[in-house]
C-alpha cells in the first residue's frame, strides 16, 4: 500500500515531523511519501490562508496522487479535502476529520487543543463542516507563545499538557485531540500524563487511510461527491486542468 501525504504549508520541518510520525504508526508494508508545498505560507492559520491552501492541495494531488492508494491532506483544518474527494478516484483523508472521528470512537465528547488563538475560528468551522458540533466540547488554546513553527513542541509541550488537564475538567471532555501539524508526535510522548485518551491527528489520518484502502470503496458515481462534469479552465497547472476537464 502506498500513501501520499501532502503538506500545504511551505515548512519542510513540518513535513519531516508528520512523515516521521506517519511512518512510525503505519502497518508493515505501507509506504508513505510526503511532499511540501512550494508556495503559500509557512503555516496555514486562518480562513483566508486555508482558501489559498485548498487550491495548492488540489494542485499537489492532481500532479502526484496517481499511483497511490490513498492521500492525506497534511493540515489540521483539511483545506481542499472536499474538492479532492470529488476529483480523485482514491480515498483522501484530512488530519482534522480523521482525528475527530477517531475521538468519537473513544468517548462521547472531545475537545480540540491547539497552540495559537489564530487557529480557533478556522478549527471551529471545521468542526461544523463535519457535523460534529454536538460531540465537540470546544476548541481550546494553550497559553503563551512560540518563536517559530518548528519549535512549537519544544517550547510548549509542558503548557499543552497543563492545558489538556484543565480542559478535561472545564469542558468535561472524554477525549483530547491535539490540533495542528506542529503537534504531531506529541500525544505519544505525553499520553500517560493526561487522564483521558489523546488523539494524534497524523497517526489517526494514517490509520483511517489504511482502513479505507482495505475496505476497497468504489468511486462515487452518484451523490454529492460524484465527479463533476468536465469543463475547460484557464491558467491552471496542466495536471489539475486535465483532471477538472475530465481527460484523465
Amino acid at each position: 500500500m502506498r500513501l501520499l501525504l501532502v503538506n500545504p504549508n511551505t515548512s519542510p520541518g513540518l513535513t519531516e515531523r508528520m512523515a516521521s510520525v506517519a511512518r512510525s504508526v503505519a502497518s508493515a508494508g505501507v509506504e508513505i511519501d510526503a511532499l511540501t508545498a512550494h508556495r503559500g505560507f509557512p503555516y496555514v492559520a486562518s480562513r483566508a490562508e486555508a482558501d489559498i491552501a485548498a487550491a495548492i492541495v488540489l494542485e499537489m494531488l492532481s500532479e502526484h496522487a496517481p499511483g497511490y492508494h490513498a492521500a492525506i491532506v497534511g493540515a489540521f483544518g483539511d483545506p481542499g479535502l472536499a474538492g479532492a474527494r470529488e476529483l480523485l478516484p482514491i480515498p483522501v483523508v484530512g488530519l482534522a476529520e480523521a482525528a475527530m472521528l477517531s475521538a468519537c470512537m473513544l468517548g462521547s465528547r472531545f475537545a480540540i487543543l491547539t497552540f495559537s488563538s489564530t487557529l480557533v475560528p478556522w478549527y471551529r468551522d471545521c468542526v461544523g463542516r463535519n457535523g460534529l458540533g454536538g460531540r465537540c466540547a470546544g476548541v481550546f488554546v494553550a497559553g503563551g507563545g512560540f518563536t517559530t513553527i518548528d519549535n512549537v513542541q519544544a517550547e510548549m509541550a509542558e503548557r499543552i499538557v497543563e492545558a489538556a488537564q484543565g480542559v478535561i475538567a472545564e469542558a468535561e471532555a472524554d477525549v483530547v485531540v491535539f490540533g495542528g501539524a506542529p503537534l504531531a508526535g506529541l500525544a505519544e510522548r505525553v499520553k500517560e500524563r493526561i487522564p483521558v485518551p489523546v488523539v494524534d491527528c497524523v497517526a489517526a489520518a494514517v490509520k483511517q487511510a489504511e482502513a479505507l484502502v482495505a475496505l476497497r470503496p468504489r468511486k462515487a458515481v452518484a451523490g454529492s461527491f460524484r465527479r463533476p462534469p468536465g469543463k475547460p479552465s484557464t491558467g491552471l497547472a496542466e495536471p489539475l486542468a486535465s483532471l477538472i476537464a475530465g481527460t484523465r
